[in-house]
């Protein structure tokens, strides 16, 4: 089965950025693959798509250097199991809330004996090779959102359960849930929730992600260690560049 790179690089203990494709459309989905990210992830949550979407946008990854992610817009078996089937390799699943919520989600990314997942790869084949079924349990990479109080609460169990690679922190959710701003990125109590979450996900042997809002912010995501970092959606790029680029010319 093809190699998941970003599981090498975590093993290496080396940081892995994602792009992240919130606008629905295949050819920027390429176009980000083509950029040097080690990853790019199709944002199902809140991007203002559905799965049929995806798959073209899965396809264009593919033929590029980058994993193809997903995050799905909620915890459901089916829509799991056909985003994987499509060709993803990896899903970050939002609002995990408790153990049990993981114990589901990592069900619905696992084969028997270990979860629920249905057989049907389709383009799992294609992307993953023919032997997709005998490895894809132990290639599939699951990543669990922490963003609510409740799941900041529960973390240490959420990262317990077997078998879930690890969590995707969610700064700005959770900096609503702490009272603040959504893009309060530089306040003490944001940092410190996230310096926390990214403790326990160290101590219990387990991945941190997080996404950035700002450039700021993925320096010191990088700084302190964090496996994964987003640093910002395609909108936010090209806003940006267009912005940094008419400034240079007025």
């Amino acid at each position: 089965m093809r190699e998941n790179r970003l599981r090498t690089l975590f093993a290496q203990q080396q940081l892995a950025l994602s792009g992240w494709v919130s606008m629905g459309n295949s050819l920027l989905a390429e176009v980000l693959g083509h950029s040097g990210y080690d990853a790019v992830t199709v944002d199902l949550q809140h991007g203002p798509f559905s799965i049929e979407s995806a798959l073209p946008m899965l396809q264009a990854i593919s033929g590029t250097p980058a994993i193809p992610l997903v995050r799905c817009s909620e915890n459901s078996l089916g829509e799991i199991n056909k985003l994987l089937d499509a060709g993803a390799y990896g899903v970050i699943c939002p609002l995990i809330n408790t153990a049990a919520d993981a114990e589901r989600f990592v069900r619905a990314c696992h084969y028997s004996p270990r979860g629920g997942r249905s057989y049907g790869p389709a383009r799992g084949f294609l992307y993953g090779g023919a032997d997709y079924f005998a490895h894809a349990n132990a290639t599939i990479l699951t990543l669990a959102m922490i963003e609510t109080r409740e799941g900041y609460a529960n973390a240490e169990a959420i990262l317990q359960t077997p078998d879930l690679d690890g969590i995707f922190i969610g700064p700005s959710d959770l900096a609503i849930e702490l009272g603040l701003a959504p893009d309060a990125y530089d306040d003490v109590r944001l940092n410190d929730a996230i310096d926390h979450l990214l403790a326990l996900a160290r101590r219990l042997g387990k991945y941190a992600g997080i996404f950035a809002g700002t450039m700021e912010m993925a320096q010191r995501m990088k700084h302190i260690g964090m496996d994964l970092v987003v640093p910002g959606t395609d909108i936010q790029q090209i806003k940006a560049e267009g912005a940094r680029r008419i400034g240079a010319l007025r």
